[in-house]
């Protein structure tokens, strides 16, 4: 993503953009309901727009019974609902190959991950392989590549876990060093689209050149999805997972996308159980929604957004701007936040500072925000945003930061 400056975005962007984000804004019935507070925390869950409460409405009060399960005109309509919505999940994607692709529904992001690694990788490694994860980013994109060293070593085969490579400077992962450290025996990548913490984007369409053409890449798109254009042609990676509520459905729903060109295909064990029809229902009219709405758009207006606090805040020696410091200016030439600054206040702890926000009307994320062990361990605050945030929200919120320096 490029920056601010060379989109000609700012508060041009703000202006020409203004009517088409009020439109969206309005669409949201808890955001209008509550015109004195400021959401900022979408990067733990989206709000939702009225045509997804339709949809789940629909769902429950049209024909709503058990996928798979029947063969009455109820169940097939859900069965047909969830067939219909895979091949959703395929084309906002962006699929060119749909027919040698798989989607399989999830609870969200976790799940996905650790169905990966427990049905897929688990058996594909053999003593000696080498896997490299990303120990910086969420936890749920390094607790399940460890459970499969953990249950490899009960079973008597080694492998290795090397660290993904970042770049101290900026945070973003570093593909030169990535592609020396990948050898004959490395058999998978797990890497992260935005990262959690910084909102940087991790540069993954490097990771492929890093790799190779042979070496499977899972992706981590809990913060991409929804939130800005992905597109598997473009990333050349093996399998995208993300979370349902984050990409504005409902919570409990997710999905994994499982290209099946290297190594063997996906194939989920176990008994998988009913399908969740109404999270199913919320997530396809979500990407409608945020098809229509496009999601280009959204996503320069969320880094637009995120640029208008950085830059406010290095102006305030009491904060720490986590992440890239050549990114805090609105003119920044090199890649800004894709809609989440993190910060810290000198002297004021970052719980403290939430409770304070939130009696202002700021609704932020205060804790250690589930990084990975080689983290950030000291707590700060996360200000995530969407389309339904606006710049007034961000003026308001660094005059309340100033007021505390």
């Amino acid at each position: 993503m490029a920056s601010i400056a060379a989109h000609g975005q700012g508060a041009a962007l703000f202006t020409e953009w203004g009517p088409w984000q009020r439109a969206l804004r309005a669409q949201f019935p808890l955001i209008a309901a509550h015109p004195e507070l400021a959401y900022l925390d979408s990067a733990a869950t989206g709000q939702k727009p009225q045509p997804v409460l339709d949809a789940v409405q629909g769902q429950l009060t049209d024909a709503h019974a058990n996928a798979g399960r029947g063969s009455y005109p109820w169940a097939n309509s859900s069965t047909a609902l969830v067939e219909r919505v895979r091949d959703r999940v395929k084309s906002f994607l962006g699929d060119p190959d749909p027919e040698r692709s798989a989607v399989h529904f999830t609870s969200g992001t976790t799940e996905g991950l650790r169905l990966v690694a427990r049905d897929w990788l688990a058996e594909l490694l053999a003593d000696g392989d080498e896997i490299v994860v990303p120990f910086a980013d969420h936890e749920a994109n390094l607790a399940p590549w460890l459970e499969v060293q953990r249950l490899l070593d009960r079973q008597g085969v080694r492998i290795r876990v090397r660290e993904m490579p970042y770049q101290t400077s900026s945070g973003d992962y570093d593909p030169a060093a990535l592609a020396r450290l990948v050898g004959p025996r490395t058999r998978f990548v797990a890497a992260t689209h935005v990262h959690h913490v910084y909102g940087g984007n991790m540069n993954v369409h490097l990771i492929r050149r890093a790799v190779g053409p042979a070496v499977p890449i899972c992706l981590d798109a809990a913060q991409s999805v929804g939130h800005l254009p992905v597109s598997v042609a473009e990333l050349d990676v093996d399998f995208v997972v993300f979370s349902g509520h984050k990409a504005l459905a409902l919570p409990g729903s997710g999905a994994l996308w499982a290209r099946q060109t290297r190594g063997p295909e996906l194939r989920p064990g176990g008994w998988r159980g009913s399908p969740n029809t109404t999270g199913i229902a919320s997530l396809a009219a979500a990407l409608d929604w945020l098809e229509a709405a496009g999601t280009d758009r959204i996503g320069r207006w969320a880094v637009a957004l995120a640029a208008r606090l950085s830059d406010g805040l290095r102006h305030l020696d009491a904060y720490e701007v986590l992440g890239c410091q050549r990114s805090l200016a609105a003119e920044a030439p090199v890649q800004q936040r894709c809609g989440i600054v993190t910060f810290r206040h000198r002297d004021i702890g970052a719980s403290d500072l939430g409770f304070i926000l939130f009696s202002h009307g700021f609704m932020v994320r205060t804790d250690g925000h589930c990084q990975a062990g080689a983290g950030e361990r000291t707590s700060s605050v996360r200000v995530s945003l969407h389309v339904y945030n606006t710049p007034e929200e961000i003026d308001r919120l660094l005059t309340v930061l100033a007021s505390l320096t």
